[in-house]
């Protein structure tokens, strides 16, 4: 009885687990981050190819890309002294998550007052 009882148990705990998928693709955003703040070993032309590389990623899986990688991406064409294309990335980001909109707006100011 004890055996029938713990393969049941066993089956059912087995069965019951299921991975859920993410809801938001995030590549080597993680990564580009740590690269960011260490600053030591990746050039920001080099992160930018890795935040470009993840978006495109995405979008051919079909996925939606995770908050902040099109805010990060901003602030390192701001760093490499493309405002234009920083400030494009801003607003992207608005449009995916107008949650971060008034943040966002903050670093706009801050960058183009800089």
């Amino acid at each position: 009885m004890k055996k029938l009882f713990f393969t049941i148990f066993l089956a059912l705990s087995v069965s019951a687990c299921k991975t859920t998928e993410p809801l938001y693709y995030h590549g080597a955003y993680n990564q580009a981050v740590y690269a960011y703040f260490k600053a030591e070993d990746t050039t920001l032309e080099e992160q930018i190819n890795i935040l470009q590389q993840t978006i495109q990623a995405a979008a051919n899986a079909g996925k939606p890309i995770a908050p902040g990688i099109h805010a990060h991406l901003g602030l390192l064409y701001f760093d490499t002294g493309n405002a234009d294309l920083g400030k494009q990335h801003f607003e992207q980001e608005k449009v995916l998550f107008p949650e971060s909109a008034k943040y966002l707006d903050f670093l706009l100011t801050a960058r183009q007052g800089a």
